[in-house]
């Protein structure tokens, strides 16, 4: 057992508290719902990047590579200054929602390179311009653009063109839970000797206002290079720096006067150490060297192309040359998390994908955050403190008063996306689950809290709406957690986890059942489902239109979300049979909804439609007949994912269960006939349920497998193709709408255009249609083949088509044949053949649907973090079937 493994067990075995401290700080604090008083909502303008320096934030911490411990006491970052910026580099500038001409976005270049589960081991890098950082032209440029133009990134400006930046490597390796040394290794790249000052800061959140501390913690100089640390819950912490930097305190308040125009209540402010280093304005730092905030300030110059470190560590009590084992303890670790990665890629041959695959991992530990929103403290303010406007109590997230996060969470991306989403962490979990299932299944158990979980049974979406509507996806997140922890167990399933998980999920589904299906008619109206604008308009608001929109999608999801459960309760058998009884609500509920689907409401409308051999939305209209929204989307591919193969041999022991569903056969014929005949025995006596019979499976697979529709060679697009030449239009009430083939970034404002559902590579989509195709080969065997691609005249088992569409997703980061990765855009030629920028991976929100190339949130190794998984997977599937890997790779 690796060094990892076994401080895992420590961890998960309460006997050591390996993941007390760690990566939890977020990337930006500023511009979220947590943090807004406004009286209309307005978090993007409520506190800005400007403001940050100066306020004091209520609810979490920011900084550039930092950590703390799992309650966010106490907080270790990094500050950079290059002498010529207006304020110091104490944290990640973006543009707003509001200013950026494609949503909000980040304008930094930044990589997670590495980090074990425990986070014994962790390292990033960030690249610090030696000019002048290019604030205003970021933004006066973006401004100017439309949702026509790209984005105009930090790399566009050309303040790296001729390589006038810093390196900087941020590496962490503990000595022990609480004894944590910190390195940042600063290169210097450009072709002169540059000045850069480095300060390590220190911070404790600012909790002392609640009245809930008994005393105050406090930062002290007890030596020229050592502050103590006290919090009365913490006890002391010793922080030793090398050398002789100059160490400089003030305290973690607001400066009241530079945001609010009105007298500061405290004389040391949190911007203090900021006025001091780029000022010289010392007036706001402690002369006492005591307060609630301490930095120490390095004022180092490097030749060029040579580097100069940093180092500090943070103990309980200081021993005698504590910082001798720096070097030895950051080797050691560095190793360890060598040697456990190694064991999980052993398989991994390619060594390209290593290097992406560690990289994917290493983004989805750093993307872990300490959240806290107590929703009714923020609806109602603290008291004694400024009472937030008497119209939030009915806005904003003012029927989640019972909801209280106060945990660590795995976050789609710490920059983009500081809040977690439902859905998005469902997928996180994955991948996660190869290398921390407690972690994996502790993510997936919290949202299922009563504390989190809505009294009604809905689980929350992300802060700026939780009642927002996210695919159901959290029960095939349970099942498939499940069976990665059971394999790795060595057969031995955790069956508390999955009880835990299903009586909550069996809430979440009557949630749906009762809130999502207005008629009762098992037809779903989800609404928004994360898709954002895959339709003509808001499927959020079709009433605007006068209209009620039957959704293929959400009603498909319903069926997955049936199966997945039918499927929990089938693996729960195996503990106690009286799960059968489970199992065939289920069974019943995927039935009806198959016929649903087929017959609307019993007016002989069906979501699939004969002319195109595909499933649409219906949107109906009081007074007129019902209309399909023929939008070849993958809306219509959704229902692939209603897939689950049985064995027979498990009939046998469950026998309630199967008398119920030779009653189903018997005295339902129409509705057992809508689902795949699964009468018939598959390979190996196999039995599936599916929503889809041969021909529509045939028929939707030909459509998703034709290059001139939605296969890209980087995946699967979430819009045809066909409609890039014919678009979709259609008129509602005088208004004409239409959907084209986007392929890239969003030309629409709706959900602010941050996002586009209209054509790009989507990885969660490709995800589930990759297993959903191994679940149909698990049936089917190698009896059934499919032409692929479409028009090629080449037939492949469902298995194949799975791996090479994974291998499609794959090459969107790997180099071809002439070192270029797809996803960093073929023209970039910095990002494709500097050494310094060539081997580091962005894992982006979504890929171009022609090119691969990245867009969206840059960090979003939340979901897109599922390349892991396509990695490992597909080396499993390569090496059980003996293929040669460089000829996968290279055809």
């Amino acid at each position: 057992m690796s060094a990892e493994n076994i401080r895992l067990q420590e961890d998960r075995d309460f006997t050591k508290h390996w993941k007390k401290w760690g990566p939890y700080l977020t990337e930006r604090q500023w511009g979220t719902v947590r943090e807004d008083y406004s009286p209309d909502g307005s978090a993007w303008e409520n506190v800005t990047h400007d403001d940050a320096r100066s306020k004091a934030y209520r609810w979490g911490e920011e900084g550039i590579g930092g950590i703390s411990d799992n309650k966010q006491k106490f907080c270790l970052a990094w500050a950079f200054w290059n002498g010529k910026d207006p304020f110091l580099k104490e944290r990640l500038f973006g543009l707003t929602g509001n200013q950026g001409n494609h949503g909000e976005d980040v304008k930094e270049i930044y990589y997670y390179l590495d980090s074990t589960p425990t986070h014994s081991y962790m390292k990033m890098l960030y690249k610090y311009p030696q000019a002048e950082f290019p604030y205003r032209d970021l933004l006066e440029e973006n401004s100017k653009r439309s949702k026509l133009d790209p984005e105009y990134e930090l790399i566009d400006t050309g303040i790296f063109d001729e390589d006038k930046y810093f390196d900087i490597f941020i590496e962490y390796a503990k000595q022990d839970i609480e004894d944590i040394i910190a390195v940042a290794t600063i290169h210097n790249r450009g072709p002169k000797e540059a000045t850069i000052w480095v300060m390590p800061t220190l911070w404790f959140r600012k909790t002392w206002f609640t009245g809930h501390e008994p005393f105050m913690p406090k930062l002290t100089k007890t030596g020229e290079n050592t502050i103590k640390a006290f919090n009365p819950k913490s006890g002391n912490y010793s922080i030793t720096f090398d050398g002789n930097p100059d160490l400089k305190f003030c305290d973690n308040e607001t400066n009241r006067e530079r945001i609010y125009h009105i007298g500061n209540e405290k004389k040391f402010l949190k911007d203090a150490i900021n006025d001091f280093v780029v000022q010289g304005d010392s007036s706001h730092i402690n002369p006492a060297n005591q307060g609630t905030k301490a930095a120490a300030i390095y004022d180092i110059t490097i030749p060029a192309g040579e580097s100069r470190q940093v180092k500090l560590r943070l103990q309980h009590q200081v021993e005698e040359n504590p910082l001798e084992i720096c070097d030895t303890c950051l080797d050691q670790r560095k190793k360890e998390a060598d040697e456990f990665y190694e064991a999980l890629q052993e398989r991994v041959t390619d060594e390209d994908l290593v290097n992406i695959q560690r990289q994917a991992y290493a983004g989805m530990m750093w993307s872990k955050q300490f959240y806290y929103y107590d929703v009714e403290r923020w609806l109602e303010g603290d008291p004694g403190r400024y009472v937030p406007p008497i119209i939030r109590k009915e806005g904003r997230n003012s029927n989640w008063r019972h909801l209280q996060n106060y945990d660590i969470i795995s976050m789609p991306d710490k920059w983009e996306y500081p809040w977690y989403a439902a859905w998005d962490l469902a997928f996180h979990c994955i991948p996660i689950a190869r290398i921390d299932p407690e972690f994996a299944k502790d993510q997936l158990l919290l949202l299922l809290n009563e504390w989190y979980m809505h009294p009604n049974g809905q689980i929350p979406a992300y802060e700026w709406n939780f009642s927002d509507v996210n695919p159901p996806v959290h029960a095939y997140a349970v099942q498939r957690v499940y069976q990665i922890d059971k394999k790795a167990n060595n057969g031995v399933g955790d069956q508390e986890f999955l009880e835990r998980a299903l009586h909550k999920l069996m809430l979440n589904f009557t949630w749906w059942v009762n809130q999502k299906d207005s008629d009762g008619k098992n037809i779903f109206e989800g609404g928004f489902l994360g898709l954002d604008n895959i339709s003509v308009f808001d499927r959020s608001h079709a009433q605007k239109y006068h209209g009620k929109l039957e959704q293929a999608d959400a009603t498909s999801w319903m069926a997955m979300f049936s199966l997945n459960l039918l499927r929990i309760s089938l693996d729960l058998c195996e503990f106690n049979t009286v799960y059968q009884f489970t199992a065939t609500k289920f069974l019943e509920h995927f039935l009806y909804i198959a016929g649903a689907m087929s017959d609307i409401s019993d007016e002989h409308i069906s979501l699939w439609d004969d002319e195109d051999n595909f499933f649409y939305d219906v949107f109906h209209i009081p007074g007129k007949e019902p209309r399909k929204m023929k939008v070849r989307s993958i809306v219509g591919l959704i229902p692939l994912f209603a897939v689950e193969p049985i064995r027979e041999d498990l009939f046998a022991k469950l026998p309630e269960f199967k008398k119920r569903l030779d009653f189903f056969l018997r005295e339902k014929p129409k509705l057992a006939a809508l689902v795949s005949s699964w009468i018939q025995p598959g390979y190996d006596k196999r039995r599936l349920f599916s929503l889809l019979r041969g021909h529509r499976m045939k028929s939707v697979l030909h459509k998703m497998l034709d290059s001139n529709e939605f296969l890209s060679e980087y995946g699967i697009r979430s819009l045809s193709k066909y409609h890039e030449k014919n678009p979709y239009s259609m008129k509602i009430g005088g208004e004409t709408l239409s959907v084209k083939y986007t392929p890239g970034e969003s030309d629409t404002v709706m959900f602010g255009g941050n996002s586009n559902w209209r054509g790009p590579i989507w990885f969660p989509i490709n995800f589930l249609l990759i297993e959903s195709l191994k679940k149909f080969d698990f049936y089917y065997g190698g009896d059934f083949s499919i032409e692929y691609p479409t028009g090629s005249g080449k037939y492949m088992t469902m298995d194949i088509i799975a791996k090479e569409l994974s291998l499609r997703c794959m090459k969107i980061f790997m180099k071809d044949e002439n070192g270029i990765r797809p996803v960093f855009g073929a023209s970039n030629k910095k990002y494709q053949e500097d050494p310094h920028f060539k081997d580091y991976i962005l894992f982006y929100e979504y890929f171009h649907g022609d090119s691969g190339a990245g867009l969206g949130a840059s960090h979003q190794t939340g979901w897109t973090g599922l390349v892991a998984e396509m990695i490992h997977k597909f080396y499993k599937i390569r090496e059980d079937q003996h293929h040669d890997s460089k000829t996968l790779f290279r055809s």
